[in-house]
């Protein structure tokens, strides 16, 4: 009897072999991170969230336009922070994506820090970096006083800002990236849901008409809109999401030890 073979097997356990390794290094990099935060945490440090997200002008408006268009169309970008008690009392920025020069990126980022000591004293600030995951043991990053942080590349990359790690000790702080894969542990994203779906609910209470005799008009009041949607996620809000975060932390640290 004819055995069949089939000719992508060798390539399938090639790719098996490969996504179990890369899966094997993702935990360790969870682990490093959860081990690093709790360390900090024990010593003093408040955690911080650190996030941006982006705000077409087609989200603001409403208007219905294919993607391709809407690559063309202006993109803000929000940069804010928050930790169990709410946002933090910094001014959040309100960024044109692409119209930040680099000495204005690294300024944000050390206007942040400045105003986290004052309000917070020493914090763990805690962001994404938009590049590749920094592979557990590479040399790129240097090691902390505390001696038991994990790897940190010399600048984190967010879309809008860079953030230094320099610049971060600086103002007696640490900065720690949140590993990729692991969405669950980054509030961030959360806060950011509810503003996206306060515009969308209610863009159109935040809209002027002015009719004439040739044209009409529409002005939207875009900074009272952002203000009121970034209100809408309270205090208490936060304090239940990072309250989540902080269990899938325990779950981690317990199956992955």
């Amino acid at each position: 009897m004819q055995h069949l073979t089939n000719p992508l097997l060798p390539l399938l356990r090639h790719i098996i072999r490969r996504g179990s390794f890369d899966d094997t290094a993702s935990k360790r990099q969870c682990l490093q991170y959860l081990r690093a935060l709790r360390t900090l945490q024990l010593n003093g440090f408040n955690t911080i969230f650190l996030g941006e997200t982006d705000i077409p002008e087609s989200l603001i408006t409403g208007e219905k336009i294919d993607k391709e268009a809407d690559l063309h169309w202006p993109v803000w970008t929000i940069v804010h922070a928050g930790s169990s008690q709410g946002w933090v009392p910094w001014r959040y920025k309100l960024l044109l994506r692409g119209d930040l020069p680099t000495h204005q990126q690294n300024g944000i980022f050390q206007e942040l820090c400045s105003s986290l000591t004052t309000s917070y004293g020493k914090c763990v600030i805690v962001t994404r970096d938009k590049r590749q995951p920094m592979r557990v043991g590479e040399k790129d990053g240097k090691e902390t006083e505390t001696g038991n942080l994990p790897p940190v590349p010399p600048v984190i990359y967010m879309s809008s800002i860079e953030c230094c790690p320099e610049v971060a000790r600086a103002n007696g702080h640490e900065l720690l990236a949140v590993p990729s894969s692991y969405n669950y542990l980054y509030p961030m994203d959360v806060a950011w849901s509810s503003l996206k779906w306060f515009i969308i609910n209610n863009r159109k209470d935040f809209s002027l008409k002015s009719i004439e005799r040739t044209h009409s008009y529409r002005y939207i009041l875009f900074y009272d809109l952002i203000d009121k949607g970034i209100e809408k996620m309270t205090a208490n809000k936060w304090k239940v999401v990072i309250n989540r975060v902080k269990r899938w932390e325990n779950y981690y640290l317990d199956t992955l030890s």
